[in-house]
């Protein structure tokens, strides 16, 4: 028992007094992690709990780590990924079900789909507006799974449905579930380093001021993708008012009001900016673009303009028709949506590609939502069934309003609702010979966005008309549907802290500094990397925050800077993530094809990274340093 209890100085070169040397042996947790999700395609839930073994190993074996102290060390890792971030997934996810089983899901798709016929403009309300409020709200995946299959409901070729989802589900990736990136990447830096600002609030302001930029230009991407030259010239106006709101909206949301709820309120924005505009502006043109690209054929008069394309241009030529046995090999941790029971649906695509199979093996099964709210009269929705869909959304942002104003927060934040303690028998202390501030655990039990989002999820229930029994069996499922997803991220954040308080993290941040203000550059990519592999921008967060402000320490960079520039250059990986891509695939009976999509996506993931490296690299410099609070 002595060993639980003894206490561990951190060592930045424990090989031959060497950093270098040892930074070999530091990043071999993380070269685990990346061949087996990335080459391998093992599991997540798998590959964490391998990685999260090795990284145990190399701390005792190499950093000398007591091995008590080491497994101490992944429990409280453990712990925060449970509380808080996935006690906000979790019950976030449960809200969203709530809205599935009660039938106004479908209620709020019929909603979106009649505010214009343009399927170009469909795609920026449903994948870019709905998919960025679902991103708000629950994240992990499931805005993808949810807006593929309503694109495809909605007339869109399965390839076509799923690029625009995957395009689409980036601006909003670092403030997903409520902030939950933001949150991670807070925690893991103010115990990597002394700086005051590395707290979520200032780190959410500083991505606030980074990802506004993808919000802008992600539109106009969508409506390339659909229609080439041809959509940009006739959806300009409406591409670029979505873009230009949600990134008002985020900037604002971020740095003015709350960081948990900026997805929402922008996503609001962005839509409500939309649906006025079309009020007064109408494209000159509406083409039906229900038949499936094919570049290779430019001279066929019933195709749309090409497609604009960063990447390899071979598609298939044929529709793709869904598959009820095909699986996604490594499933992401999320949970699907339940199927969209509209009126429109195209013959053998949406109906057959259920977003069960976005689950694949390892994923959820979800029940059917019943065929219509009530209120629904020969396809149109009554108005009280409508607000009632976009109810639980402005319920979220009313109890979050409240609980961020300053007398309530900071009432909230003190006990019995809020209780700071060491984590029992962990002792570690830096280089510098004080504690790791990462050894105190914060429980706040009450001012937790996912105790919020329970009782977001009661006053939803009473709204919707869900029955007690029916809400409870619903959150009871929602854990079973998330079993893996909690194995992965526990297993990640365990990973992170071991990683963290053994001091391999320190030892790569050093080496890295190396490259001086060269790594300013190279930030965004680090979290590009990261998000590609593990699909989470939560998960590269926890990987990768540490490393990015010990590493501008080294450097002589500004640690909020770099912290913030791990998260906004992660989602842009998300795209081309393998969970994100057999999600997509799978949802439109393309798994097993999931390279097809790949190629599509993966030259608009580079041009935007390189965006958000250049905007990186002058922020810190004179001309943007402004912009750095």
């Amino acid at each position: 028992m002595a060993e639980m209890t003894d206490q561990f100085t951190i060592v930045t070169d424990p090989v031959a007094d060497s950093v270098g040397v040892s930074a070999l042996f530091a990043v071999l947790p993380l070269l685990t992690l990346f061949l087996l999700l990335g080459a391998l395609r093992m599991r997540a839930w798998l590959a964490g709990l391998i990685s999260l073994a090795v990284a145990l190993v190399v701390a005792v074996a190499v950093y000398a780590m007591p091995a008590g102290q080491a497994v101490l060390s992944a429990t409280e890792g453990a712990a925060f990924g449970f509380f808080p971030i996935l006690w906000i997934v979790i019950n976030a996810i449960w809200v969203y079900n709530l809205t599935v089983v009660s039938g106004h899901f479908d209620v709020l798709r019929r909603s979106m789909a009649r505010v214009s016929p343009d399927m170009r403009i469909q795609a920026i309300i449903v994948a870019f507006c709905f998919g960025a409020l679902l991103e708000a709200l629950a994240g992990f995946g499931t805005p993808v799974a949810v807006t593929v299959v309503m694109l495809m409901a909605l007339g869109f070729p399965p390839l076509r449905a799923a690029s625009v989802a995957l395009i689409a589900n980036t601006a909003p990736v670092a403030f997903g579930a409520l902030a939950t990136p933001i949150v991670t990447l807070g925690t893991v830096t103010s115990g990597a380093s002394d700086d005051a600002r590395l707290t979520t609030e200032t780190l959410g302001a500083m991505v606030g001021r980074q990802t506004p930029l993808l919000a802008v230009v992600v539109p106009l991407v969508l409506v390339a993708v659909i229609d080439g030259r041809r959509g940009v010239r006739q959806t300009w106006p409406v591409a670029l008012v979505a873009g230009v709101v949600f990134a008002v909206g985020q900037f604002l949301a971020s740095n003015f009001i709350s960081v948990p709820l900026t997805d929402i309120i922008a996503a609001l924005l962005a839509a409500a900016a939309v649906v006025l505009l079309l009020r007064v502006w109408q494209p000159a043109g509406s083409p039906r673009l229900t038949r499936p690209s094919d570049p290779a054929r430019p001279s066929d008069p019933a195709q749309p303009s090409d497609p604009v394309q960063l990447s390899d241009p071979a598609q298939p030529s044929d529709p793709v028709q869904p598959s009820d046995t095909a699986h996604p090999r490594d499933p992401a941790p999320a949970s699907p949506p339940a199927q969209p029971s509209g009126p429109a649906q195209p013959s053998g695509t949406a109906r057959a590609a259920g977003p069960a199979r976005a689950a694949g093996r390892g994923g959820p099964r979800v029940t059917e939502a019943p065929t219509a709210a009530r209120g629904e009269v020969a396809g149109r929705d009554s108005a009280v069934e409508v607000a009632r869909a976009y109810a639980p959304y402005l319920i979220i942002i009313a109890i979050f309003s409240v609980a961020t104003l300053g007398p309530v927060k900071a009432a909230l934040a003190e006990a019995p609702w809020t209780v700071a303690f060491g984590w029992p028998g962990l002792e570690v202390l830096g280089a510098n010979g004080k504690p790791l501030a990462s050894t105190t655990f914060t429980l706040g039990w009450l001012p937790a966005a996912g105790t919020l989002m329970i009782l977001a999820g009661v006053l939803t229930a009473i709204v919707l008309r869900v029955r007690p029994g029916r809400a409870l069996r619903a959150y009871g499922r929602t854990y079973v549907e998330l079993r893996h997803a909690v194995v992965t991220v526990m297993a990640v954040l365990a990973l992170a802290y071991v990683m963290n308080q053994s001091g391999q993290t320190t030892t790569l941040g050093e080496s890295l500094a190396a490259t001086g203000s060269a790594f300013v550059f190279l930030a965004s990519i680090l979290g590009w990397i990261g998000v590609a592999v593990t699909g989470s921008d939560t998960s590269a967060n926890a990987l990768f925050g540490a490393l990015q402000v010990q590493t501008a320490a080294g450097a002589g960079l500004d640690p909020l800077l770099l912290a913030a520039a791990n998260s906004s250059g992660g989602v842009l990986g998300k795209m081309i993530s393998p969970q994100n891509l057999a999600i997509a695939a799978s949802a439109v009976g393309m798994a097993g094809r999931e390279g097809d999509i790949f190629r599509r996506v993966v030259g608009w993931s580079l041009l935007l990274l390189l965006v958000m490296c250049v905007l990186v690299t002058l922020q810190a410099t004179p001309v943007l340093g402004w912009m750095v609070p």
